[in-house]
């Protein structure tokens, strides 16, 4: 019965053959390279690679002429070195030349800034040194680029906002080998980026150690009221290496993040979030800010960036003046709080046809959500006794998902909680790392002192 079977496969012409074997994904296509010769030489079909080649390195015409090789020959070639990432590459490669490209129209001093790829030997030499397995998307990346050299701004996002600054850069592998964290409260947690101003970093969890996961994304927060000082509370940024880096890229190509003075910065823009009222239009995007936030205590920073523009087409005789904002805020817990002041950051803005002013202020919250709207008060400049109201939008403003430390949640359960019920001022208490990175040293009270400003602002 095998032999007639046989018989009969080859006698099928080879077009039917191929149309079936076109639709096989590439494991499967060398699975039947071993079946027979005549499957064995279909197999090898070039366009069948084509299609291939594509999918999972990216390739076009143009690499293969530059290769000299057929499409079956290209995709040996590189599944031989990339082989061991062939379920990341095409997406992290794709998001790699996305930023690439992007970069060079609105932030070209960035890509000189680009190391090129790691090799699999430094990798590994890598995982010899900290004792841990690297997650292959992490290692992916690094080998389309090694991180950025340590400059500023860095490539992962900025902030600024009164006397703070942060900017980070994506650590080289090297580099981040060094902050490899073997402290208790940080077991097996390798830095994925640095900010030189504020000594924050992002971390990737190497192992499932302390209530993270294998390669999850966070930025660390000492738990301030705890006797402990490794309690390590964890604002979660990405549930793996490639939803992190991904997640970023797409809201860098796609205009989310705002290109400020040659800087990507983190702040985001909520569909829908845009009112119009006569020839003036306000639109609202906020960030969270992790190096002034704290879960325990709870505090919760927020910087929100808003955008006033009068219409171009708006008569000379719409000119105004701002004199005064409105905000109801309401935050999770559902309370309601009602503020009034004088113009906008200590800012009377004066809006003519085709004028935009922007600025940007802050505010704290004791629950990790919240949402603000209100109005302006407007006069206009040729007669100050008409006044009216331009709406603000309800703007939501909502941190990261955060992850209690685990000694916290077993103690939680416990009749006797080592906790300190005062808890302590936010200054930047709890553990502070005096090492190479300064991902859980706090940040001093001189900087945070001009950043304690009136709730809402």
């Amino acid at each position: 019965m095998a032999a007639a079977s046989e018989l009969q496969l080859d006698l099928l012409p080879s077009d039917p053959l191929l149309h079936v074997l076109s639709y096989l994904s590439f494991r499967d296509l060398l699975r039947c390279s071993y079946v027979s010769k005549r499957l064995n030489e279909l197999t090898k079909h070039n366009p069948l690679w084509k299609r291939h080649c594509c999918k999972h390195w990216l390739l076009t015409d143009a690499d293969r002429s530059q290769r000299g090789l057929s499409w079956y020959g290209l995709f040996r070639h590189y599944y031989s070195d990339l082989g061991r990432y062939i379920q990341h590459y095409a997406a992290l490669k794709k998001a790699w030349e996305q930023l690439k490209g992007f970069l060079q129209q609105r932030c070209p001093r960035m890509i000189v800034s680009l190391k090129d790829g790691a090799t699999e030997q430094e990798l590994d030499d890598v995982e010899a040194q900290i004792g841990c397995k690297l997650p292959d998307d992490y290692r992916c990346s690094f080998r389309i680029h090694n991180g950025q050299k340590l400059v500023i701004p860095g490539l992962m996002g900025s902030m600024s906002l009164s006397n703070h600054y942060r900017s980070e850069v994506l650590l080289d592998v090297e580099t981040a080998a060094g902050g490899f964290q073997h402290r208790k409260g940080m077991r097996r947690s390798l830095p994925l980026t640095f900010c030189f101003h504020t000594g924050l970093s992002q971390y990737v969890a190497l192992e499932d150690a302390e209530g993270r996961k294998t390669g999850e994304s966070f930025y660390p927060c000492p738990d301030q009221t705890a006797q402990d000082p490794s309690a390590i509370d964890m604002f979660i940024t990405g549930s793996s290496y490639l939803d992190w880096f991904t997640s970023y890229v797409a809201n860098v190509v796609t205009g989310e993040y705002p290109i400020i003075k040659d800087q990507i910065f983190r702040y985001m823009h909520e569909k829908g979030c845009v009112a119009t009222t006569g020839d003036i239009t306000v639109s609202v995007s906020t960030s969270f800010l992790p190096e002034l936030s704290s879960v325990h205590p709870p505090h919760f920073f927020f910087t929100y960036r808003i955008r006033i523009e009068m219409s171009r087409g708006a008569s000379p005789k719409a000119a105004c003046q701002l004199d005064s904002r409105y905000w109801k805020i309401t935050t999770s817990d559902g309370n309601v709080e009602e503020v009034q002041g004088p113009g906008v950051v200590g800012e009377f803005p004066v809006m003519t046809p085709g004028k935009v002013h922007e600025y940007a202020s802050c505010t704290t919250f004791s629950t990790p959500s919240e949402f603000m709207e209100g109005h302006y008060t407007f006069h206009r400049l040729a007669n100050k006794e008409e006044v009216f109201q331009v709406a603000i939008p309800r703007f939501h403003m909502v941190c990261p998902p955060y992850r209690e430390p685990e000694s916290r949640t077993k103690a939680s359960t416990s009749d006797s909680p080592p906790f300190d019920n005062d808890g302590q001022d936010d200054d930047g208490g709890g553990d502070r790392d005096r090492g190479r990175f300064g991902g859980l040293r706090g940040i001093n009270t001189s900087a945070l002192d001009g950043l304690r400003c009136p709730k809402f602002t």
